[in-house]
């Protein structure tokens, strides 16, 4: 500090160079006046010599001015903030400083130096109430220097640890407090005094001596102290416990974490493993998972109550332990664990409730039984010392038992924490209960999933649509009959109906099969043909990796030897429609006037069964016209004969019904069903109708460009002043970028003409990119030092989805973003 600063009682720095300085005797008269009083006050030397120092002040002041001056006599002198009165009247904050002067002829006299603090932050306020704030604050305050040893604290602090103010003095965190983070802090506090910038909300956990068996959690704020000059002081930090709310994080962070890591499978054993998994995770040391065997089977529990008077046989289907190898397990996983009679998990298995125990007996042994190997060991052996037993129940049926324990962590099991166990067993046994029911029924079920139809048909701008599906075997509802929708890329869609020989079970698996094939193949962006000829490699080599050749009897229904399939793409960008069929009825096309006829489609063989390539016709559909894709169970003749003169008065009966108008796409084909197919079927049924759309020319925008990297620029700002139009300006960086990358990969590396297209349509944004060239692009992983390659990888990144698609005189890259939020 400089020969003329010096500091009031409460640290504010005081600068006698700038006050303003008088002389008091000892009865508090004026007795010398100086031009720099006469400049803050506006009294002359005559007007203010000789009187009473109560006049300059404020009523209230100058009622305070006997206890002042016992505390100058008593204290040797006084600084405080007073208001004093100008000559007009008019207030003015002064900070006062009052030192005893003595006259030569022993006279009391008092020097008073002046200052005005007008505009000084927080200088409006007592020293009584500052000092009120910081000591007697319920957060922990602390000041540090720059060597970061601590100056001052308030006695708040004290409850984290650490002891007294007077004990902490010139003292480190590191000393202060052992074992904390004392790193983690004192780097806040360096990055603080170093950038100026306040750290606000930083988290500290771990445990302080003031609370050694619970963890606790601090947040921690620090901001840089400077002095007048600006050079940094010290560090200003508080202290908050939010041990409180870090303990329901962590609990709301472990029930996410179940809701996300169980169940993931319907293994019950898995299940059980992903239950122990979980709870080690911040919560227990070690965790066992014990099931009755009936459970482990799939099948409901054995009937009759089980007697806490029994021993009970428990299969272990899970254990975790934060210690590798799991020591604390006595019994492995698939190994039996029999419990004694009267033992906490028969008591918890009886009852169907929780039981905690704090502080186990160190000296008691495991509960179970007959442990392979005599494995038992006492619980002091084992390092376990706090215990929480669960009942896993699901539909009001006990499955068996999770337990609970603490190695480690020195703090016990609480009632919060059997609430938290609770909850997660409870989920955990929902998922349990799930895969025991799903065990018992796999079989089945796996066959019933791969006959499933759509349940819901995906929203799409390309058709609108309406399916109906009636099996022959009403009894279980399965048949090889199917029909699907699937999205394309460039706002096409793939409309299919199949069918497989045979009806039942084992129609419906190879049904399932087939379907899962040709949505592999649809996401290939093959042409119809293609798509035919790779699912008829496909059955033709399932069937031969089972030996069934395709004439024998007993190939229909097992590989789908024999099944019919169309394949239909339709593009609503310009009204294109192509499609091939293998052994399938030629769709119906309604016209938007009502007129309909009959695709002159080339019949392909049917699947596996060998003969010509497939053949695929082109057409161009009118807006509003439907398509009638169906199985050949919809024209089959009531005698069943499925001969031509038949197959043409079906045909013709199919042309009728069409013919007739309802309200709506969904009535329309459910009459076209109801009208020509009988009540008991005597084939499989399936009936999809598409009626097209166009996309708007508001919808579609497109450029050709030139092979010249400089087009690039012009590309992207074509592309950003598009989606404006559109209102898709949040989509204008990623669109940027794809457009770029990908018109850049065009140029560089493809030939011919380029062209960008941009289409939009309810759900997405499209980006296509078509060249002259054959090659398809691929993503590469390019290291660190290199200097490109990572086009396609950052258009994968922002991209939904993205790829090629290959087309007369070239090839597409396209790139699918979403326009909509994503779910909450």
């Amino acid at each position: 500090m400089s020969t003329h600063e010096e500091q009031d009682a409460g640290g504010r720095r005081f600068d006698v160079a700038d006050a303003a300085p008088l002389l008091l005797d000892a009865q508090g008269v004026v007795t010398s006046w100086t031009r720099g009083a006469q400049h803050l006050l506006e009294y002359t030397a005559a007007e203010a010599v000789g009187t009473n120092v109560t006049r300059l002040l404020s009523a209230e002041d100058a009622a305070r001015l006997p206890e002042l001056a016992e505390r100058c006599r008593r204290d040797g002198g006084w600084a405080g903030l007073l208001t004093a009165r100008r000559k007009d009247g008019q207030p003015i904050r002064v900070m006062v400083r009052i030192t005893p002067a003595m006259e030569p002829g022993g006279a009391a006299h008092w020097l008073v130096l002046l200052s005005d603090v007008a505009g000084e932050r927080g200088w409006d306020m007592s020293r009584g109430v500052l000092e009120q704030m910081v000591t007697d604050s319920p957060i922990g305050i602390a000041i540090v220097d720059t060597d970061l040893r601590c100056v001052w604290s308030n006695a708040a602090l004290e409850r984290y640890g650490g002891g007294s103010p007077g004990e902490r003095l010139g003292r480190r965190l590191a000393e202060i407090q052992p074992g904390l983070d004392s790193e983690g802090i004192e780097e806040q506090m360096r990055q603080v005094l170093e950038t100026g910038r306040p750290v606000v909300g930083y988290e500290h956990v771990g445990q302080v001596r003031s609370a050694p068996l619970r963890e606790t959690a601090h947040m921690m704020s620090f901001t840089r102290l400077d002095d007048e000059q600006g050079h940094p002081m010290g560090v200003y930090y508080t202290v908050v416990d939010i041990s409180d709310r870090h303990r329901a994080r962590r609990r709301l962070a472990l029930l996410d974490r179940a809701g996300e890591q169980i169940g993931r499978t319907l293994d019950i054993v898995r299940t059980a493993q992903e239950l122990a998994d979980v709870a080690v995770q911040d919560f227990a040391d070690f965790v066992s998972v014990d099931l009755l065997e009936s459970v482990l089977r799939g099948a409901e529990p054995e009937p009759g109550p089980v007697r806490d008077t029994d021993e009970v046989p428990l299969r272990r289907a899970g254990h975790q332990s934060v210690v590798p190898g799991v020591p604390e397990a006595v019994v492995e996983i698939g190994a039996v664990a029999t419990y004694l009679a009267g033992s906490p998990p028969v008591r918890s298995l009886t009852t169907g409730r929780s039981w905690r125990e704090e502080r186990l007996d160190p000296l008691d042994t495991e509960w179970a039984t007959d442990i392979p190997g005599g494995r038992a060991a006492t619980f002091l052996e084992l390092g376990l010392h706090s215990v929480m037993i669960v009942p896993i129940r699901a539909r009001g049926i006990t499955m068996g038992v999770t337990s609970f324990f603490r190695r480690h962590r020195q703090d016990p099991f609480d009632e919060d924490d059997l609430n938290l166990a609770e909850d997660l067993v409870s989920r955990a046994a929902v998922c349990v209960d799930n895969a025991r029911r799903y065990t018992r029924e796999r079989d089945a079920a796996l066959v019933l999933q791969r006959s499933l139809l759509p349940r819901r048909l995906p929203e799409q701008d390309a058709v609108e649509v309406a399916a109906c599906y009636r099996p022959a075997d009403e009894l279980t509802g399965l048949g090889g009959d199917w029909y699907d929708i699937i999205p394309l890329s460039g706002a096409r869609v793939a409309l299919i109906v199949g069918e497989v020989p045979g009806h039942g079970i084992d129609a419906a698996a190879a049904m399932g099969r087939l379907r899962t094939a040709v949505h592999t193949l649809a996401a290939l962006d093959l042409p119809p043909e293609e798509v035919l000829a790779h699912l008829d490699d496909l059955v033709a080599r399932m069937a031969r990796e089972e030996g069934v050749r395709p004439e024998d009897p007993e190939a229909a229904g097992i590989q789908a030897v024999g099944s019919g399939c169309v394949y239909v793409i339709y593009d609503p960008v310009n009204g294109r429609c192509t499609m091939a069929a293998a052994g399938h009825p030629a769709p119906a096309v309604v016209l938007p006037d009502g007129d309909v006829s009959f695709v002159d489609l080339p019949q392909g063989p049917p699947l596996g069964a060998g003969g010509p390539p497939f053949e695929a016709v082109e057409l161009t559909l009118a807006e509003g016209s439907t398509l009638a894709l169906h199985t050949d169970g919809l024209l089959v003749h009531g005698d069943g004969s499925g001969s031509a003169g038949a197959e043409a008065v079906d045909r013709d009966r199919l042309r009728r019904v069409l013919e007739r108008r309802a309200p709506t796409l969904d009535t329309r084909c459910r009459a076209v069903v109801d009208a020509l197919v009988p009540a008991r079927p005597y084939d499989d049924v399936a009936l999809l109708m598409a009626r097209t759309r166009l996309l708007g020319a508001d919808q579609v925008a497109d450029w050709d460009l030139a092979a010249d990297p400089a087009v690039v620029a012009d590309a992207r700002k074509e592309a950003a002043r598009q989606l404006g139009e559109w209102g898709l300006e949040e989509l204008a960086f990623t669109t940027e970028l794809v457009v770029s990358e990908l018109v850049t990969n065009a140029i560089r590396h493809a030939e011919g003409p380029v062209r960008l297209r941009l289409i939009r349509d309810r759900n997405a944004l499209i980006c296509e990119v078509s060249d002259g060239s054959a090659t398809a692009p691929h993503l590469r992983h390019p290291r660190t030092t290199d200097e490109g390659g990572r086009g396609l990888l950052l258009v994968s990144q922002f991209a939904e989805r993205w790829g090629t698609r290959f087309v007369p005189g070239g090839k597409i890259i396209w790139a699918e973003q979403s326009t909509t939020d994503p779910p909450n």
